[in-house]
């Protein structure tokens, strides 16, 4: 025993020594390696919160030692420069994911970063979504640089140069690294490397894999609209006929089948507007008062969910107008926009309707000069060539003067054809919601009367309350819209446009707000100015599952007609998705669309939403497929593990087949190969 424990004293020893010479001999690469694993568990902590997770550290330490070991192929006075470089680029893997998921819980692509470009005015929104704790990556490249002063100092180079070989060091990392990744993959499952590959639950991607893994992964995955057309197509037309056969869509009647057949559809496209809007009122004013209207007269969606990705506005016209859902990577509108899709746009054509677009903004703003073309639009009208910049206001003209100038080009449109269709894009309620202070009423300061103890003398005090938060200046700028919107429809009516003409108005996607602005907006304190404290009696949580269901958006039908008023008139509380609106307008306006993955609402029993990042929802509960945890409506209410087994695979199913339909052009492939098979028998 006695020997044993000598031996075993020689060996750590010996270890330490190696250890320390290692260390010695080898001072940047390890300062790369132990900053570098820092920032990406600091990423995890901040974000998906993961904290005992072995393997995402495991998958970092192994993706960095490759990054490292590679160092070794350059003269010790020159890898200063390379290390400092891996050291920035992976900084700002960091910086960007940790500030993109603090505002929007997801994690950010390469294919977003290079769409971002075009959104110049957005860029001053970054005030406004920038925490204290997303500079803290910036010490690993800082420290990388003191170090190399340091060493510099010592003429560390001049000495380690007689003792490198730079074969044996770069063998000694990639063995490391081989021997870690080892550890990593076989702690892997089958669903594990499905969900690496597919891409779509960037959460749970970054909870298994680390963010290097999964930003690496990303760049593989941006470049699909090149690659995954030359692979996979044979297996990916399988699946497409497969799901389409065992889900065959049928043209269903119902109450409200052809009730707006033949009619002129003006269609709202409402920036940012949240459905919760409709019922809010800061100091007794209404913020949305003109939408409330419209949906208490008309068909109201109350719980109507929109499907967007990191696309956010563009994904949401293309599955409003198509019923599928985004690209699991990159963006339908900039990467693949030379697909053939069926839409909303090209079937009402067929029924000779005249199709326009109209937008306050740049044509080539998400490629949609080019895109809307696909979708079927007759032509897109846009501020670069079709109106006159008379009032800008935060990315590009004010939604009233938009509104204003576009009434009279409907109207010449109106005057020209039978039957029209048209889809304006609102912009003045797009982050940083600025601009817009000093032409709306609303009040966003909070006055009560408070009473002196002693003196019993009243005063009135007035608090700041939400006038400088990013919520606040968002009430501002949705009250603006609304009004925006209301002298719209008051416009066409006095044009004459609304006499057979149905509106349809929807919110693309929610404001983005963190939820810690609604925690402060739900447990606002008067008496001391700030958000109550978790320990008040008061106090009510506002949690991931609130914030999460407090994103739904309105979809609201809307028509003058009175006795068509009367068949519509009712508030459908449903659970339904933006990918729902084709089949079930569709329905009402006598068109069909035998690709769409939604439902028409009013001919299905089975109601539910699918997420792009996998989440989905029914009538009884709200499943986080990131984590596997989900909340149920009804506490009494029993759920199966066969109930979520269920919606998980019809989850994955529709985001899988939707996806192969957009990257390998199935829709276009299956009708050529079909027309060839037809002509072959014939």
């Amino acid at each position: 025993m006695q020997n044993f424990i000598e031996k075993l004293g020689d060996i750590l020893k010996k270890s330490k020594k190696s250890v320390i010479y290692f260390f010695k001999n080898n001072v940047l690469f390890s300062v790369f390696i132990i900053t570098s694993l820092i920032n990406g568990c600091l990423v995890r902590f901040f974000t998906v919160k993961n904290y005992n997770a072995l393997s995402p550290v495991l998958a970092d330490l192994a993706f960095i030692l490759i990054i490292g070991a590679f160092a070794y192929f350059f003269k010790p006075k020159n890898r200063f420069k390379y290390f400092i470089t891996w050291s920035v680029i992976l900084t700002l893997v960091c910086l960007i994911n940790s500030i993109y998921y603090t505002n929007y819980v997801s994690f950010t692509s390469f294919s977003l970063l290079a769409t971002s470009l075009q959104l110049g005015g957005v860029t001053g929104a970054l005030k406004t979504i920038m925490e204290l704790k997303d500079f803290c990556y910036i010490w690993a490249p800082l420290s990388l640089i003191f170090v190399h002063r340091k060493l510099l100092k010592q003429n560390y180079y001049s000495k380690i140069k007689i003792k490198n070989k730079p074969k044996v060091s770069v063998l000694k990392a990639l063995v490391a690294a081989v021997i870690v990744l080892g550890f990593f993959v076989s702690g892997l499952t089958g669903t594990d490397i499905s969900r690496l590959y597919k891409q779509w639950n960037r959460e749970y991607v970054v909870m298994k894999f680390g963010i290097y893994v999964y930003q690496g992964n990303d760049l593989i995955a941006s470049l699909k609209p090149q690659i995954s057309p030359l692979f996979g197509y044979d297996q990916a037309a399988k699946e497409f006929r497969d799901y389409y056969k065992e889900n065959k869509i049928e043209d269903k009647t119902n109450e409200y089948t052809d009730i707006f057949k033949g009619k002129n559809v003006i269609a709202i496209h409402a920036e940012s507007i949240q459905n919760y809007l409709l019922d809010t009122e800061i100091n007794g004013k209404a913020i949305a008062p003109n939408l409330k209207k419209l949906a208490d007269e008309g068909m109201y969606f109350s719980n109507f969910y929109s499907q967007e990705s990191v696309g956010t506005s563009s994904d949401t016209e293309f599955t409003y107008s198509t019923s599928l859902l985004p690209a699991s990577s990159g963006t339908v509108f900039v990467s693949y926009w030379d697909r053939e899709y069926p839409s909303i746009q090209k079937l009402l054509k067929e029924e000779n309707y005249y199709v326009f677009s109209m937008h306050a903004n740049k044509g080539n703003m998400w490629n949609r000069e080019v895109m809307h073309k696909q979708l079927g639009y007759n032509r897109f009208y846009n501020y670069d060539n079709d109106y006159k910049l008379d009032e800008n206001i935060g990315l590009g003209l004010s939604d009233k003067s938009f509104f204003k100038q576009s009434v009279q080009k409907i109207k010449n449109i109106a005057n020209k054809n039978e039957k029209f269709y048209g889809l304006l894009i609102m912009l003045t309620n797009h982050t940083p919601f600025e601009g817009v202070e000093d032409q709306t009423d609303l009040d966003l300061t909070y006055h009560y009367t408070k009473k002196d103890d002693i003196t019993g003398e009243e005063t009135t005090v007035t608090n700041n309350y939400l006038k400088d938060t990013t919520l606040g200046k968002y009430f501002t700028t949705a009250h603006y819209a609304d009004e925006a919107i209301g002298e719209f429809v008051e416009e066409l009516d006095k044009e004459g446009l609304l006499e057979d003409t149905i509106l349809v108005i929807y919110g693309d996607h929610d404001a983005k707000i963190k939820r810690s602005e609604y925690d402060y907006y739900y447990n606002y304190d008067p008496q001391t100015d700030s958000k109550r404290d978790k320990n008040d009696p008061e106090y009510k949580e506002f949690t991931k599952y609130d914030y999460e269901l407090n994103r739904k958006v309105p979809f609201i039908i809307w028509t003058k007609d009175e006795d068509l008023r009367k068949k519509i008139n009712k508030e459908i509380t449903t659970i339904t998705g933006m990918y729902d609106v084709l089949p079930t307008l569709g329905n009402m306006l006598g068109i069909y669309d035998e690709y769409a993955l939604g439902h028409d609402i009013f001919s299905e029993e089975d109601h539910y939403v699918v997420f792009p990042n996998g989440n989905w929802i029914t009538d009884k509960m709200y499943y986080d497929s990131q984590n596997g945890q989900a909340i149920v409506f009804d506490e009494e209410s029993v759920i199966s593990k066969d109930y979520i087994a269920k919606y998980t695979e019809i989850a994955e199913k529709e985001i899988a087949v939707s996806n192969d339909i957009i990257v390998h052009d199935l829709i276009k492939k299956t009708k050529e190969t079909d027309e060839v098979i037809k002509g072959g028998q014939k």
